[in-house]
């Protein structure tokens, strides 16, 4: 079969979030608008703007998050997991889990056959890590001495510790305990890694190098040099503002007038895409298409992301890719990030290559996830687009007139048959995924 008449589908789904740890999970609190946003656990907050973020609480990182396994490979990544770190445990729980959705066993799939995409946000070491190598290298006034940090320091260090936060992990994990010998990647492209790994796990398979691919993505935005770093850099949504009125659960306010920040979260999602007569052969269950894809970066001479312009031409590349017209799109998942300037460019650039399409944001019950956002924000629209009818986004209770957008906030509007999901980087790097329903 030409590699260009290699359909793509979807077939199985696995997600650690704050919204639940399944897909039944998931929409159940998407459908409900039960916020996964409460006080943070994780980490200590008397020196943070904000004490409030979107937790995966019911993840532990106990073999029991990773679903049921047979008795080697549970042994094999109990075994492991004292070689990953939180946003990689998460990755590879939500590849197992989907990967037990799909139903893969050695027996239906040739290992050499199935191969491995995922994406992440840069993975950053934690301060424990270099803690006791720290302490060996002070002076008796306290004050930490370089000079002895080959002799003193770097012996106290646990030795696979860089194994713990590699981006490329999460793919490597998953391909050697599931013995996957297909290809495999590792993006880390920040929030736009989820749609690009999708991307290039569709065009892999249409080239014919594959027939699956568990394609994913983790991230997080609370840990503690991690969320330093979002301090620092972006806007964080105050729950003390009027608006919240100290309640947690309503500070993600995507394209509402009040809106004034991101809110920290974190989580991972997978899909297992197949070729679709392989799938149809297996008996399969198939629960969309990929039918598009697009990225795009923009920004200006001194680094400043153009939003509009990356998701206009994002829009226009699903489109182009995916052969659909604007009428056909039936609704978008916004990044829907909260902020005042990314909101208002993103729902100008749906406005002006989609016009009234109906718009979610799942964002608005879980946060800014990082690299894991797209991933959970796909499942939901999919799983919402099966069904019927769309989720309401939350919290927005005066549309800014900045953002002309047809924003769903309240349940039982219709999904359509396909949708768009959009994700971008503060740098201003986009990417979009059209996907059509089962």
């Amino acid at each position: 079969m030409p590699a260009s008449d290699r359909r793509v589908v979807i077939t199985g789904l696995g997600l650690i979030s704050p919204l639940g740890n399944s897909p039944t999970e998931l929409k159940a609190s998407l459908d409900s608008g039960r916020s996964g946003i409460g006080p943070l656990e994780l980490l200590p907050t008397d020196h943070l703007p904000a004490d409030f973020g979107g937790e995966c609480k019911q993840f532990t990182g106990h073999i029991d998050n990773f679903g049921t396994l047979e008795k080697q490979l549970k042994r094999s990544i109990k075994k492991g997991l004292r070689l990953m770190c939180r946003e990689i445990q998460m990755g590879v729980a939500a590849s197992q889990l989907a990967i037990a959705d799909a139903g893969l066993t050695e027996e239906s799939c040739d290992p050499t056959r199935i191969g491995t995409l995922f994406g992440s946000d840069y993975i950053i070491t934690r301060p424990e890590e270099f803690a006791s190598g720290v302490q060996s290298c002070l002076n008796d006034q306290q004050e930490f001495q370089m000079t002895q940090w080959a002799e003193n320091g770097l012996a106290k260090v646990e030795p696979l510790w860089l194994l713990k936060y590699l981006p490329n992990m999460p793919a490597s994990h998953v391909a050697i305990y599931n013995q996957l010998r297909g290809p495999s990647n590792s993006l880390t492209v920040r929030e736009a890694s989820p749609n690009l790994a999708i991307s290039e796990a569709m065009t892999i398979i249409q080239r014919g190098t594959a027939d699956i691919m568990v394609a994913g993505a983790t991230g997080s935005r609370i840990q503690p040099l991690r969320t330093l770093h979002v301090v620092l850099q972006e806007q964080l949504a105050d729950r003390n503002a009027p608006i919240s009125g100290g309640d947690a659960t309503k500070t993600c306010r995507p394209f509402d007038s009040d809106r004034n920040g991101i809110v920290l979260g974190e989580g991972a999602g997978v899909m297992i895409l197949e070729e679709y007569e392989f799938a149809k052969a297996r008996g399969a269950k198939i629960l969309g298409e990929v039918v598009g894809y697009s990225s795009s970066s923009v920004a200006d001479s001194a680094g400043v992301a153009n939003y509009k312009t990356a998701f206009e031409n994002v829009i226009e590349g699903a489109l182009e890719t995916s052969g659909l017209a604007a009428a056909d799109v039936g609704h978008v998942h916004a990044h829907g990030l909260g902020t005042i300037r990314c909101d208002a460019e993103e729902a100008q650039a749906i406005n002006a290559k989609l016009g009234d399409t109906p718009v979610v944001a799942a964002k608005s019950l879980m946060g800014n996830l990082g690299g894991g956002s797209g991933m959970v924000e796909m499942i939901g629209s999919l799983l919402a687009a099966n069904e019927g009818t769309l989720f309401a986004t939350a919290n927005c209770d005066s549309l800014d007139p900045a953002c002309p957008i047809n924003l769903i906030t309240e349940a039982g509007t219709a999904a359509g048959d396909t949708f768009i999901n959009l994700n971008i980087t503060p740098q201003g790097q986009a990417s979009a995924i059209a996907i059509r329903k089962a």
